[in-house]
């Protein structure tokens, strides 16, 4: 122990307090406790529905350093674009507003169906990349630059973008 708590204890020593002093009134003592409502708000949740469709805005693009980051041909969700891809490899990069990280109805991996571009590029896309965030309601198709140097390269205005579930082809009876 300490010399200057030695001397505290000595000086001033602790005091004891009775038992009874301790005891709660009788008009305390006597209450039972009784239960109370307690009242939550329930916030309804709002989804959007599976089939809603999306007027967005397409641009193309092809990796590298000046269109994307430091790494090019790797994507956001961590898949590596293949080294001769095209339009063909149907990879989509979208605005953060539309991913559900931020809030938005998509995910990684989700299959989508774009519409309103061109006969080249309208189709079945699955994403996998995220835009710039200074980007909202956008949609960037992935191309090789071949691609683009021949007339794929453009900006596009009120196109369609939907959730894109495959048909059922056949059922087990």
């Amino acid at each position: 122990m300490s010399i200057a708590l030695f001397l505290l204890t000595f000086l001033f020593p602790p005091r004891t307090i009775s038992a009874p002093a301790l005891a709660l009134p009788s008009t305390v003592a006597s209450l039972s406790p009784r239960p109370v409502p307690v009242a939550v708000p329930v916030m309804p949740t709002k989804k959007a529905p599976k089939n809603l469709s999306y007027t967005v805005t397409a641009t193309t693009y092809w990796p590298e350093t000046g269109q994307t980051d430091a790494e090019p041909m790797e994507t956001a969700d961590g898949s590596r674009i293949p080294t001769r891809h095209s339009s063909k490899t149907r990879w989509l990069a979208v605005s953060r507003d539309l991913l559900s990280h931020w809030g938005g109805p998509f995910r990684y991996g989700d299959t989508v169906r774009v519409a309103g571009i061109s006969d080249a590029l309208d189709g079945v896309y699955i994403i996998h990349d995220t835009m710039n965030r200074r980007h909202r309601h956008c949609v960037d198709v992935l191309v090789s630059e071949r691609e683009c140097k021949n007339g794929l390269e453009g900006r596009w205005t009120g196109i369609k973008l939907s959730r894109f579930t495959a048909p059922l082809l056949w059922r087990a009876g």
